[in-house]
């Protein structure tokens, strides 16, 4: 490959960093300690601080000075989108061995110049695992909490008595391997994992990399752009040697490999202090409109 490691979003490797040296520890961590981290993965300090300015503007970081000293520490917001993250990669993963046979549907009919209404809650839907199926029409391949998709963005979007959700089965003579394929991007999908292997299954995944700990923060922020955005579909209704199984396979043995001398890396950078946990409750933009 041309590039010796993957090319990552600093706000993605940030969020990998928070969820897992951060997240349910009640910690603000001192800029400079980014720093150090993310010179070792590439990222300038130019870039660094400018990805912490912008994610305490959002409501995603917290300021927490001390003398004359910044930390940085979590927010709700910031929390709710690490939970969410944390729960696809460890209970979720990415393939769906397991389908009931259940489908949630979900229409939704507005005036045509609801443009900015259309496009939030398509983008939510997107988010939550629901693929198009044509006319308003969207399904996803398990039971979904619509109420979690549209809210609080519900009454910001002003959906009161146009959404309609069903729960069921699909029956004869539904193809339901061609609704799979209509609905979803399978190539885009396929095309997702293929890169990753190509990255990590071999016998030395990025030898440039100086240690575990930036092994680590590469790998994992990969795999999360890739099951956000995986809907989770039954695997005996996708194509034969969908990549995702052993690209989870691939994971869960890299993981095991990196992570506790990661973990230990990360304990010796970081300088913190200790605040007061974050409101797991409140308002804000779903974790869908930040990635």
């Amino acid at each position: 490959m041309d590039r010796p490691y993957p090319s990552l979003r600093p706000q993605s490797l940030m969020l990998t960093f928070l969820g897992n040296y951060v997240l349910r520890r009640e910690i603000a961590v001192f800029s400079g300690s980014f720093i150090e981290v993310f010179g070792r993965l590439g990222v300038g300090e130019h870039a660094i601080r400018s990805t912490l300015t912008r994610m305490a503007r959002h409501g995603m970081l917290a300021r927490h000075r001390r003398g004359r000293r910044m930390h940085f520490g979590l927010t709700a917001r910031s929390e709710r989108i690490l939970l969410d993250g944390e729960a696809r990669v460890l209970r979720r993963g990415a393939v769906n061995a397991h389908w009931d046979g259940g489908w949630t549907v979900l229409s939704f009919s507005m005036p045509e110049s609801w443009q900015r209404q259309r496009h939030d809650l398509r983008s939510r839907l997107v988010w939550a695992g629901f693929g198009p199926l044509g006319n308003g029409t969207w399904i996803a391949p398990s039971r979904v909490d619509v109420t979690q998709v549209i809210s609080p963005g519900g009454a910001d979007l002003g959906l009161a008595g146009r959404v309609k959700v069903f729960h069921g089965t699909a029956e004869e003579p539904t193809d339901v391997s061609a609704m799979i394929r209509d609905a979803f991007d399978l190539e885009g999908l396929a095309a997702g994992y293929r890169s990753f292997l190509e990255r990590w299954d071999r016998p030395e995944p990025v030898p440039g990399a100086p240690d575990d700990l930036v092994r680590f923060l590469w790998l994992m922020t990969q795999w999360l752009g890739l099951v956000r955005v995986d809907p989770g579909l039954p695997v005996q209704h996708l194509p034969p040697g969908w990549p995702a199984l052993r690209a989870q396979e691939v994971l869960h043995e890299l993981r095991g490999r990196y992570e506790d001398s990661a973990r230990a890396i990360a304990d010796e950078i970081i300088e913190y202090v200790p605040v007061a946990c974050p409101a797991t409750a409140g308002a804000g933009r779903d974790a869908a409109a930040d990635h």
